[in-house]
């Protein structure tokens, strides 16, 4: 028997890399967003300017606080949602992640105090501690929606640092109805209906936000795992229920606020509807983003390849969480 060598394989020729075309499509996409939600991001001031409105003191800073607290409740109800998905999938690796759970929770307890100061101020913000009546916080609704959440997210930060990680919703989900029902006070038309609607448009935006960032995460853990794919699958199937329920819940609170006759103008000529028109496009942008993953994992030779757009869609959902933030600071529009 006579051994022979293997011949080495051919080196390739020497050239250029190409990249892959769908990264600059995406880097551009990103970037036609941002610069299309820079004027709302910057604060109320440009939103504000020539709808003869006034912003509250501080709007800037609350906007940024409720932004934090969104953030702060995507973060662990996407691990769970994920982390369910995720031990469900067939011969899955085993999940060895560590949480970001408890330091969203440490986030949105200080986001959540910072906000309770305000309410201790009446709605001011405090310049100094003398100013705050935290004693006066069980006397108003709003305070005492306020202590709930900061005492909310203390007892999700001990929740996720238990043996019991999973039995944080339940102070999350107090968050999450403390949101909604200041959202909408008493002395609003049916104030009930708007607060479900609330309920229902945050828990799912923040399982769509969350959830897909944890997906992310999961995957570039598992690397080349098989069961990347079946998790992305499972994942897009339970947010394209998600997205529905955000749009039709958005749509609602949108027609409460604003009545469809005036809903044109005041898109334009008010501050809430100029933000409410940037969260819209960004929506916009992020369920395309959606649809794009879902084709390729469903028709790409990689189904990884899906991670491209998936990347960019959780940027965008970034700045959607930014929009949300300063919508909520930024003063109603007048039924007229």
């Amino acid at each position: 028997m006579t051994l022979t060598r293997p011949t080495p394989p051919a080196a390739a020729p020497a050239g250029p890399v190409r990249r892959r075309p769908g990264a600059g499509r995406a880097v551009a996409v990103l970037v036609l967003v941002a610069l299309g939600a820079l004027i709302p991001l910057l604060g109320p001031s440009p939103a504000l300017h020539g709808t003869g409105e006034a912003a509250a003191p501080g709007t800037g800073g609350i906007g940024l606080l409720r932004t934090v607290l969104c953030a702060a409740l995507c973060v662990p109800l996407g691990e769970l949602l994920v982390g369910r998905l995720a031990r469900a999938v067939p011969g899955a690796p085993p999940l060895t992640l560590r949480s970001w759970s408890p330091y969203a929770a440490a986030a949105g307890f200080l986001a959540a105090l910072g906000l309770a100061s305000v309410v201790a101020t009446g709605n001011l913000v405090p310049g100094r501690l003398a100013d705050l009546d935290l004693g006066g916080l069980h006397a108003s609704r709003d305070g005492r929606l306020a202590l709930l959440e900061v005492n909310a997210f203390l007892l999700a930060g001990l929740c996720a640092r238990s043996g019991r990680p999973g039995t944080q919703v339940w102070p999350l989900a107090a968050v999450a109805v403390a949101e909604a029902l200041r959202a909408h006070p008493p002395t609003e038309q049916s104030p009930l209906a708007g607060s479900a609607l609330t309920l229902v448009h945050l828990v799912c935006a923040a399982l769509w936000a969350g959830g897909l960032l944890h997906a992310l995460r999961i995957l570039g853990h598992w690397r080349d795992a098989a069961a990347g794919p079946a998790l992305l699958g499972r994942y897009a199937r339970v947010a394209a229920g998600l997205l529905a329920a955000i749009t039709a819940t958005g749509v609602c609170s949108s027609l409460r606020r604003m009545p469809p006759d005036g809903i044109a103008g005041q898109l334009t000529d008010t501050a809430y509807g100029r933000v409410l028109l940037a969260k819209v496009l960004l929506v916009a942008v992020v369920a395309a983003l959606a649809l794009c993953a879902r084709v390729r994992l469903g028709r790409a030779a990689d189904p990884l390849a899906a991670r491209a757009p998936a990347r960019v869609e959780v940027a965008v959902l970034g700045l959607v969480v930014a929009v949300s933030g300063l919508l909520t600071a930024l003063p109603v529009p007048i039924r007229w």
